[in-house]
């Protein structure tokens, strides 16, 4: 069905089936799955497995024994067969937020004190009798307390009146008004001031203290009268700011989650009792107030005095924000959030100056510098000690956790084989529904192979049909899918092959026992952990319109044995139902020994390596088509297109993608009806290559003396 052409853009016609798509060039693999740690729904680029380690961590410890999500088992098959990008998108349960950490200064603090008041109650109108009232007024606000006897009338909040019970006894009386106020005054001036009122009663005096230092609550009137008329007794004063502000800048962490908080007491050797290899502190050396400027570290978590772990060093940094060495500009402050706005997911921004860091933002500047150099280049004094002084420290604050309060994992969370309909290692389907939305944007997230390793369509066929329409719709990468969870049988992979019918995904089968390298132990995965290595050794060997199968482009080296080892007469019902074997041979090992996409028709697109020559193909012309966005609709214009596609499909032709092409961009599809709408039409025939998949050898046996055929 053809795209409906509204706004500028390119559009390609693929004609098996007819569909209009448009794809972004592709960086490499996606990934959707949990991790220990990292930013929660925001799609990152890891480049090294390394880099996966520092920004999403390693393994999980439950029970004294250590398990990999397999997200990061992914991870390591994919750099480790030639994997140069790779797009992580971690989901989890639950709301997760990062860790921060404050560097003071050198401003002298002086603390506060509250603002009080108290006085002896008069004694007409100390609450023993109806309709003896309190009086109390803050803010141009006049909050009323009255005495009544029970059973007592309905408060008016909005009116601020209330009611407390009146009582023969001056001292009871106070008692139940205090009472009242304390209830009172804490859910309306704290609410709207961030503070709280108390009051306190000792015979017949009424004492009101702020809960806190400042001068916020002087100046608060409490009266008693009645029927109009009503005494001052008490002004509270005495409120004293703290002079001063200790915060110099805060730093907070881009991964999110209690794992990222080190604060705590440090140990004689300076190490942090709570540091830990995958969460992080700070250090601020080299302070200079003649130039404004210090070096900032960034340290891995355990490291201590004695062996610094330096991850990041940001080297004479500034708190004046008219500087290129400005904290925030050579960090970075962008702060990304991911939402969703019903079955559209986006990512939204703050924050001016693009992240350098891999670790940490600039939260904020509290004590900011400008002009710190005048014309002369002389400092000013006022601001040097608003500069941090030479410190370490820690972050603290994060939230959400995979832990319970002992600090081993949750025993609801099932790894591996152990995993259900509604326990994917700890989460559910419905976790993955903002991430799988979010990277339907093609525009903003470039891949050409997606997986999500541990959803299988037996068990969540909903949310794995929501991904291959996305990929449909995205039309520049394709989606291994795993069909069944682990211990299903042969009959029941072939049941789900049969219900899916897509070129856009591929399905292999059985899952796969695996070495996680992290852990040193053996385990078992669903087929699509691997499956996108398998791909990127194809492509990094050869080219992504070879197929991803066979002895030479299909080993598994990481692979120690499938589920199932499948004879023949297996592998056939597998291949006739669209799922792609993964099989066992003596001397070789593992290897993926099919290529079918899932789609039913046979055509040419029923299989792999033409498919992903389709996505390299639309990739290349897309992106160069796009130089021609608003450019004349002439017959220059028309010949920068072929001079530039047609010896890119030479050179695919050359390297074993193509048979033959012909590319038509002239006046017979570029009429004057098309060029008024705008339109500038090409036509693209391809012949793909395809692959020996099924090699037939005659054998004949002829008598001696007998010649051989011609």
């Amino acid at each position: 069905m053809a795209e409906l052409i509204i706004s500028p853009g390119v559009f390609n016609n693929e004609n098996v089936p007819t569909v209009l798509e448009a794809a972004a060039a592709p960086i490499g693999a996606a990934i959707i799955g949990p991790a220990v740690k990292g930013p929660v729904g925001i799609p990152t680029t890891v480049t090294t497995y390394s880099d996966y380690l520092n920004k999403f961590g390693g393994g999980i410890v439950s029970g004294g024994a250590e398990y990999s999500y397999f997200t990061g088992i992914s991870a390591q098959n994919y750099f480790k067969q030639g994997g140069s990008n790779l797009l992580v998108t971690r989901v989890a349960s639950g709301s997760f937020g990062a860790a921060s950490g404050s560097i003071v200064n050198n401003v002298t603090i002086t603390g506060g004190s509250p603002s009080s008041g108290s006085s002896a109650v008069d004694a007409s109108f100390d609450g023993s009798a109806d309709n003896d009232e309190y009086r109390i007024i803050y803010g141009g606000t006049t909050y009323r307390f009255i005495a009544g006897t029970a059973p007592l009338p309905e408060n008016d909040v909005d009116g601020n009146v209330y009611y407390f019970e009146s009582d023969a006894t001056a001292a009871t009386a106070i008692a139940n008004a205090s009472t009242a106020i304390n209830g009172a005054l804490s859910g309306s001036i704290a609410s709207s001031s961030l503070d709280l009122v108390e009051t306190q009663t000792n015979s017949t005096t009424l004492a009101i203290t702020a809960s806190s230092a400042g001068t916020a609550f002087d100046g608060i009137l409490v009266q008693t009268g009645s029927a109009g008329s009503f005494t001052t007794f008490i002004t509270t004063e005495g409120g004293v700011n703290g002079v001063g502000s200790s915060t110099s800048f805060t730093l907070q962490t881009i991964s999110e989650g209690e794992i990222m908080n080190s604060v705590g007491a440090e140990t004689t050797g300076n190490a942090l009792v709570s540091g830990s290899r995958d969460n992080l502190r700070w250090e601020v050396q080299n302070v200079n107030s003649g130039s404004g400027t210090f070096n900032l570290l960034i340290r891995q978590g355990n490291d201590r005095l004695s062996d610094k772990n330096v991850l990041e060093i940001y080297r004479g940094v500034s708190l004046d924000p008219k500087r290129d060495d400005y904290i925030a500009k050579v960090i970075g402050n962008q702060e990304f959030t991911a939402g969703a706005d019903g079955d559209d997911a986006y990512v939204s921004v703050t924050g001016e100056y693009p992240n350098k860091s891999k670790y940490v933002i600039v939260k904020s500047v509290d004590s900011a510098t400008p002009d710190y150099l005048d014309g002369a280049g002389n400092f000013k004094s006022e601001f040097t000690s608003s500069l941090p002084y030479a410190q370490s420290g820690s972050f603290g604050g994060g939230i959400g956790s995979l832990f319970d309060n002992q600090g081993v994992a949750n025993a609801g969370i099932n790894f591996y084989n152990s995993i259900t309909a509604t326990n994917v290692q700890g989460l559910t389907a419905g976790n993955y529904t903002d991430a799988i939305n979010l990277l339907r944007n093609k525009d903003q997230y470039a891949f050409n192979v997606l997986t999500i390793p541990g959803l299988t369509y037996n068990l969540h066929s909903s949310t794995l049909d929501t991904v291959i329409t996305n990929t449909t719709t995205r039309g520049d990468s394709i989606f291994p899918i795993d069909v069944v969870n682990y211990g299903a049988t042969t009959a029941e992979a072939i049941t789900q092959g049969n219900n899916l019918d897509t070129s856009y995904a591929a399905a292999y089968w059985p899952w796969l026992l695996v070495k996680d390298e992290n852990t040193a132990a053996n385990v078992w995965v669903p087929a699509s952990t691997i499956i996108p290595s398998v791909y990127v050794f194809n492509d990094n060997n050869s080219e992504p319109w070879f197929a991803p199968a066979g002895f030479t482009r299909g080993t598994m080296p990481n692979v120690v044995a499938p589920e199932k080892t499948l004879p023949r007469a297996l592998r056939d019902n597998l291949y006739d139902a669209k799922i792609n074997p993964i099989a066992t041979f003596p001397g070789t090992g593992v290897v993926v020994y099919g290529q079918k996409t899932l789609q039913s028709i046979s055509n040419a697109l029923d299989r792999v390596n033409v498919r992903r020559l389709l996505i390299a193909l639309k990739g290349f012309i897309n992106t160069t088509s796009q130089n021609l966005l608003f450019e004349p609709n002439t017959l220059q214009t028309r010949n920068s297109f072929l001079s530039t596609v047609i010896p890119y499909l030479e050179t695919v032709q050359q390297n074993n993608g193509l048979y033959a092409f012909k590319v038509i961009m002239d006046d017979s599809n570029n009429g004057p009806d098309v060029i008024d709408r705008n339109e500038l039409r090409g036509a693209i025939y391809l012949q793909p290559v395809k692959t020996a998949e099924f090699i037939v050898l005659d054998f004949n046996l002829t008598p001696t003396g007998a010649d051989f055929p011609a």
